[in-house]
Order: C-alpha cells, then sequence, then structure tokens
C-alpha cells in the first residue's frame, strides 16, 4: 500500500510539474508574440494606425524623410525593439534617415538620455548602446550617477574622464532640452514611439511588425506628396 500511495504521489507531481512547464511555454511564447509583432496582418493602415501632430515641422520636397524613434535606455520594450529597428533601418533607401531621440520622464531616464547623447557625440555610441540595455535589463546593474555610467564605459572607446566632462558639457545639457522639447511637441508619452518626418507619430499597440509597416506607408505616402 505505501509503494502504491508514493507512486501516486509521485505521479501527481509529475503531472503539475507538466502542467506547470506548459503553462510557462505558453506565456512566454505569447509575451514573444505580442513583443515581435506576431500575428500582424497585411490589413490596409487606416488613419487609426498613426496620427499627425497639430504643428508639424516643414518639410521641403527632396529633403530625406526622417524617421525617430523615441525611446529610452531604461524601457525593455526598447532593448526588444533595438534589433529590430537596427535591422530595418539598413535596409532603407538614401531617402531615409533613422535616428535615436532620448525621452526624459524622469530624473533617471534623464540620466540615461544624456548618457546617450555623450556617447553620441564622442563616437563611443556604437560600442556602448547595446552592452548598456543589457547591463540593465538582463544584469539588473543600475545606473544613479554619471559616475556610475562613466565607471562601466570606461575603456570601451571613451576614458572616465572624457565621458564625464562631455556629460556635464553646455553642448550636451542643449542636446537634452532640444530632445526634451521634440519630445514634447510631438506628444510623446510612451516608448519605444516612432515619428515620421516630423509629422506623424506611429501607433505601436499592433506590434513592431505592424508599427514598421505602417512606418513604411507614411514614407510613400510622404514621397507621393514630393511629386504632386
Amino acid at each position: 500500500m505505501a509503494r502504491s500511495k508514493k507512486n501516486r504521489v509521485l505521479a501527481v507531481r509529475n503531472t503539475v510539474i507538466a502542467f506547470m512547464t506548459i503553462v510557462v511555454i505558453l506565456i512566454l511564447g505569447f509575451g514573444t508574440y505580442v513583443s515581435t509583432g506576431g500575428g500582424t496582418t497585411n490589413e490596409a493602415i487606416t488613419e487609426s494606425d498613426y496620427r499627425e501632430v497639430d504643428t508639424p515641422r516643414a518639410r521641403k520636397a527632396g529633403d530625406p524623410i526622417e524617421v525617430a524613434e523615441y525611446f529610452s535606455y531604461a524601457c525593455i520594450h526598447c532593448k526588444t525593439f533595438d534589433p529590430v529597428m537596427k535591422s530595418w533601418a539598413e535596409e532603407q533607401s538614401d531617402d531615409v534617415t533613422v535616428k535615436l531621440v532620448p525621452v526624459n520622464f524622469s530624473p533617471i531616464w534623464s540620466l540615461l538620455a544624456q548618457t546617450f547623447l555623450t556617447l553620441e557625440n564622442t563616437g563611443a555610441l556604437e560600442q556602448n548602446h547595446a552592452r548598456i540595455f543589457r547591463a540593465l535589463h538582463d544584469a539588473g546593474r543600475q545606473f544613479l550617477t554619471p559616475e556610475m555610467v562613466a565607471d562601466y564605459v570606461d575603456g570601451r572607446g571613451i576614458t572616465r574622464e572624457e565621458f564625464l566632462k562631455t556629460f556635464n558639457s553646455p553642448s550636451i545639457k542643449r542636446a537634452l532640452q532640444n530632445a526634451q522639447r521634440d519630445q514634447q511637441m510631438f506628444g510623446v508619452t510612451a516608448t519605444p514611439s516612432i515619428v515620421v518626418a516630423n509629422k506623424y507619430v506611429v501607433d505601436m499597440t499592433g506590434g513592431q511588425a505592424r508599427a514598421l509597416q505602417v512606418v513604411d506607408y507614411l514614407i510613400q505616402k510622404e514621397r507621393d506628396a514630393d511629386k504632386s
């Protein structure tokens, strides 16, 4: 009887473990499905897929069509979107320019925004961009002061001293103010957000793939307007 009872207990335990494993797999799969834009279709683009800003910045016909991603290193969705956006950008023709704009929603996000602008200004961005994402979201590292960031990037295309000097420079502070001004002008309230031609803000709720489909549509819309 004891052995029979033990076997039943083991059977129940194994069934529970198997069930929980399936649940975890389904949850992870659904998260990947949503974050990568799974389930997107080739449905026609409508005005619900984007909004036009109230005061768009003027663009002359023939000028490059700018695609700006508003992001933060503190945003996990920006981390997952970063390689997708980079791959998309590499496929664009010469009439499209793609840039990153850091957002400023809190003091910590402001510090990370200033970090991005400093690395971009000094040519050390490529060596540190993905590293900072990984440090924050994979390793659980915190950057609470400029000195903490400086220690982390030291020797990676920039010295600690150069980072801090540039970080605190008037030009970087102006760049941060300009980024915040644009963030407010375009009504960016979440990350990542994409602004096309300084005119359209793309709805990201349909997933990454759908958002980039909308971006492609808006780029072509600008090209067609240039011809008219």
